[in-house]
């Protein structure tokens, strides 16, 4: 429990922080379009709407995280993370659509634009500071494994690329005097928007159902086979699930038969220590020990073996593609 507290006050710190400027910004973009009535400008006002309401359930989704496992939730609440990377990704998206549609009905039906070189001042001012508050959160989100704080990171990022973009739009508007680039810069932006707000969602619902992280379980396999020991003849059936910050790891170990219980514990102890030794994040192993056939003996290790039918010929060295599919080796 106590580790759990620990963990949650850096996450904690990064997101009142994140939400206490986003705040702020917001504030500051509003104003930015009430002295000039810019179409674009709205945009990215509107944007950080989403911004406070997507830090303010991220920070709830961090402390529901760190809550320990119960009766109903034997996995932990990690998994809300996910949720709240969804629910931010939404957001955005639909942030996006209103964009789109309100920018086509001002290209329509346009309206006097002030004050463009003031608005696009305070808009660069809150690009640059999102570019930096996204920077935090992402490092942060990757020390901490932490989703949601990567994507409440990644969705700043994207802010700042908006503003500096309507910056750079608004600029062209006051030289050219076309104002009609202000919708049209408008409905670009909200189709970024739209693409970055899918991104978030994609992962998250990766993570809801479940999909595997393929370079998370090439790194546990070529963990395991670089502290590979003389007993664990095969690994098989290995699947890995991340639930928030904490990693589950299910798989089948071939040990040899003639081991007695307290032997294998030792063994299967072994196999934690080192993949929660070399890990980045705490790991919940589920190891379930099959006994060797005589059909492993041309692959095993074993010097000593007092059972061996056919002597040793080449170790199969384990990759994802057999220690990923539920049979032994030597089936394949």
């Amino acid at each position: 429990m106590g580790a759990k507290l620990n963990n949650l006050q850096p996450k904690k710190k990064a997101i009142l922080i994140a939400l206490c400027i986003s705040i702020l910004l917001m504030l500051a973009k509003f104003v930015a379009y009430f002295i000039t009535h810019s179409n674009a400008i709205l945009t990215d006002a509107a944007e950080s709407i989403v911004n406070v309401l997507a830090s303010s359930f991220a920070f709830y989704s961090i402390y529901l995280a760190t809550v320990p496992k119960d009766t109903n939730h034997p996995y932990g609440h990690g998994k809300v993370e996910y949720f709240s990377a969804f629910l931010e990704g939404a957001l955005i998206t639909i942030a996006g659509v209103i964009i789109i549609f309100k920018s086509g009905y001002d290209l329509i039906y346009p309206k006097p634009i002030l004050k463009l070189f003031e608005g696009a001042a305070i808009i660069g001012f809150t690009g640059f500071i999102n570019m930096l508050v996204g920077y935090y959160l992402i490092n942060t989100g990757k020390q901490q494994n932490s989703i949601t704080l990567e994507a409440d990171g990644k969705h700043l990022l994207t802010d700042a690329v908006t503003s500096a973009g309507l910056v750079v739009g608004v600029i062209m508007i006051k030289l050219t005097g076309m104002y009609w680039l202000d919708g049209v810069i408008s409905i670009l932006l909200g189709v970024y928007i739209i693409y970055n707000g899918y991104k978030l969602t994609r992962r998250s619902v990766g993570g809801l159902m479940d999909e595997s992280d393929i370079e998370l379980v090439k790194d546990i396999i070529d963990c395991m086979q670089k502290n590979r020991r003389a007993p664990w003849i095969d690994v098989h059936n290995l699947r890995a699930q991340q639930y928030g910050a904490d990693l589950h790891i299910d798989c089948h170990f071939t040990l040899p038969y003639y081991f007695d219980l307290n032997h294998v514990h030792q063994e299967i102890s072994a196999i934690d220590h080192i993949i929660n030794g070399n890990a980045k994040r705490k790991t919940e192993l589920f190891i379930h020990a099959d006994p060797c056939l005589p059909a492993c003996c041309n692959y095993c290790h074993m010097k000593a073996c007092p059972v061996r039918s056919e002597p040793f010929s080449d170790e199969i060295k384990w990759t994802i593609e057999n220690a990923t599919k539920n049979q032994k080796h030597f089936d394949q």
